[in-house]
């Protein structure tokens, strides 16, 4: 294997490559450490009663002891699987906190997740409580249950609704249930490192979701691996604006880890809000979806248009030269000079626009284009672009604020080895790795495995991703497997999407794209004479899928044959030949 094939982090106080040495064994315990030690600092802001409002460390603390007491007292046991549906807000944290700190294992799920969703993973993992926020949510959850007959307890963090064959509490009796958080924490230095964490669903091959097992020492080698990094950026008493869901597993991890390491985390009150939360909060880090940059950009250029000729034609330039400093050629004496004028004039005021203290908006979640991120790096917005997998803690790798490269994800965080197969998969190992997926041996085996060419050596994390390393730094090239990653992040079974459609009698055919888009577009082959009742089939398709899931657009396209080579011999459809042969309708369905 060429040494260029291997990369490890940037030595420090380990050995690349090796573990990184980590103070407590589990997540709780380093949380209610932490509480200890900052207690009167600010952990969590949160908008409620039309208001930011704080919760402190200690309260924090606090409540996640209460309700861990109030779980127990209900008979929840080391082991049992919670499941936690809600929007970002306070009461999450709290309680994943209190579920792990007891032995049980939290099961974050969407708030957007349908009813079928909720139920096969109520049926999957086995869970038979649940923390849901809105009584809308937790009527949902209730007719999933019906399904999967597994659900007996649920606590509602707003007053929850009574629901037949369920029993439902409050999460004001939980909160004042009298507890020992001394003693609690105690027994929170007694969980083991490899014990189950939490299970974060994420789409399989199939369309069903799988339960990826993390154990706490992931989520911990997360956190010591991004600690190397903001310890050069001196982040204490900063800002994090936190955007995605916190059933997201990178947000799930990394909502955990920044506050513990100085960092406030400021909840987003929707991109709808996010310009103006931007002046409001003031963050030093941002993290979103590459879906978010290209709404930002759009905003961006909107402003543009408003500006009179001359100060369009500075914004223009800004651009120009900040590409030129990029990415050559290189400037001038009088070029410097011009661009040096520039960044008073207008890269200056476009910071501001963003809160004025920014060092790293983080994209993750899909791939970033390098135009869109060079779009901002140009006007002086320290966007970066990192890699992850739920599968991996989640985050593998990052572009460092002071060494950008956008055509690449980063170099991996200390403590983790990345490789590329022979067949030019991207391999990774370290503490940050699952356990396997949750009842699927077969799966965990595929996934978990010796490389190719070296089938006696150690058992590696087959990503599904095709890349390169080059300089240490990974760059992604493909993809291989068969899962589309839309523009926000989200995973979607194309052969699900395909297999529901091709169900419908007036659907013969159907291929669905999507993969770094912000939605799903389908090429529909129609039945015979049924091409006009297509529209109407995507309609009712459509409602029985989740929002992510959904067809956006759709096009009816000619057969899909053997003679241009859109088809194997066995008649099935060769999904990329598809894309590729229809990629000019693809493109205008997007536009």
């Amino acid at each position: 294997m060429a040494d260029a094939a291997i990369a490890r982090a940037p030595a420090g106080r380990v050995r690349p490559g090796q573990p990184v040495p980590v103070s407590y064994p589990s997540l709780p315990a380093l949380l209610f450490q932490q509480a200890r030690q900052r207690a009167d600092r600010p952990m969590l802001r949160y908008w409620r009663d039309g208001a930011w409002q704080r919760l402190r460390w200690a309260a924090f603390a606090h409540g996640a002891a209460a309700v861990a007491a109030w779980l127990r007292a209900q008979g929840v046991m080391p082991g049992d699987r919670v499941l936690i549906v809600s929007e970002s807000r306070p009461e999450f944290p709290i309680a994943d906190t209190a579920i792990m700190a007891i032995g049980a294992v939290t099961v974050p799920t969407y708030t957007t997740n349908t009813v079928a969703d909720h139920a096969h993973i109520l049926r999957d993992s086995g869970a038979r409580v649940a923390v849901v926020s809105t009584p809308a949510l937790a009527r949902k959850v209730a007719e999933a249950a019906a399904q999967a007959e597994g659900l007996d307890l649920l606590l509602g963090m707003d007053p929850p609704p009574g629901l037949p064959g369920i029993r439902t509490h409050g999460w004001a009796e939980a909160v004042a249930t009298p507890c020992d958080g001394a003693a609690l924490e105690q027994e929170t230095h007694r969980i083991a490192p490899g014990q189950l964490a939490c299970l974060v669903y994420t789409s399989g091959t199939g369309g069903a979701p799988r339960g990826v097992m993390l154990p706490h020492r992931a989520m911990l080698a997360n956190r010591e691996g991004v600690a190397r990094i903001t310890e050069q950026l001196h982040l204490e008493g900063e800002a994090y604006l936190s955007f995605l869901p916190l059933s997201h597993a990178y947000e799930h991890t990394v909502g955990f880890l920044l506050p513990t390491l100085g960092v406030e985390v400021v909840y987003s009150r929707g991109a709808d809000r996010l310009a103006s939360e931007f002046r409001e909060i003031r963050p030093a880090i941002v993290t979103a979806v590459p879906r978010v940059f290209e709404l930002l950009r759009g905003r961006l250029l909107a402003q543009r248009e408003k500006l009179s000729p001359i100060r369009r034609t500075l914004f223009d330039r800004a651009v120009t030269l900040g590409l030129r400093r990029m990415d050559g050629p290189k400037l001038g004496p009088l070029a410097r000079i011009e661009d040096a004028v520039l960044d008073r004039l207008v890269r200056r005021a476009v910071r501001e626009r963003f809160g004025g203290r920014l060092v790293a908006m983080v994209s993750g979640g899909a791939r970033l284009d390098p135009d869109l991120a060079g779009f901002f790096l140009a006007l002086g917005l320290p966007v970066l672009q990192g890699y992850g997998q739920t599968e991996a803690g989640p985050v593998v790798s990052v572009n460092p604020p002071w060494d950008i490269r956008r055509e690449t994800v980063g170099p991996p965080l200390e403590g983790v080895t990345v490789r590329i197969a022979p067949d030019g998969e991207l391999l990774l190992r370290g503490d940050l790795v699952m356990d396997g997926y949750w009842g699927q041996p077969g799966a965990t085996a595929a996934a978990l495995r010796p490389s190719e060419d070296d089938p006696d050596g150690p058992v590696w994390l087959h990503t599904g991703d095709v890349g390169t390393i080059e300089d240490g730094y990974i760059r992604i090239t493909d993809r291989k497997r068969d899962i589309i990653k839309t523009l926000g992040g989200d995973m979607v079974s194309p052969a699900r999407l395909e297999g529901l459609l091709m169900a419908e009698p007036e659907i013969a055919q159907a291929v669905v794209a999507g993969d770094g888009q912000a939605g799903i577009s389908a090429l529909l082959v129609p039945a015979e004479d049924m091409a006009e009742k297509v529209e109407a089939t995507v309609q009712r398709v459509n409602r029985r899928l989740s929002g992510i899931e959904r067809i956006r657009h759709w096009a009816v396209v000619p057969p899909f044959t053997l003679e241009e080579g859109l088809l194997t011999p066995t008649q099935k459809v060769k999904r990329r030949a598809v894309l590729a042969h229809h990629a000019a309708t693809l493109e205008a369905l997007r536009r």
